[in-house]
């Protein structure tokens, strides 16, 4: 893949990036170069390669989901609560 004027300008159009000719002239061939570089990982022969290992063992970690009641001293501090529940401000 080649970058063109073009894609540039509309990547940075949706990024909000206002480039000037001048950035836009000194990009393009960065980019093209970047691109070119890693096109070059497409030739790399991966067959009869194990998969790379985590280090450090990733596993998640659960707890049970048990319903507790309501602590009503939670609310013994608290200004503003109507009932057993806070009181915010009202928003529209």
């Amino acid at each position: 893949m080649k970058i063109n004027k073009e894609i540039l300008q509309g990547v940075a159009n949706n990024a909000r990036i206002k480039l000037s000719k001048k950035e836009v002239d000194e990009l393009l061939p960065q980019l093209n170069g970047i691109l070119k570089i890693f096109s070059q990982l497409n030739g790399i022969n991966t067959n009869n390669i194990e998969p790379s290992f985590q280090p450090v063992e990733v596993k998640n970690v659960f707890r049970e989901d048990r319903v507790e009641s309501c602590k009503e001293d939670v609310l013994v501090n608290v200004k503003n609560k109507e009932d057993r529940y806070f009181k915010g401000p009202k928003s529209i």
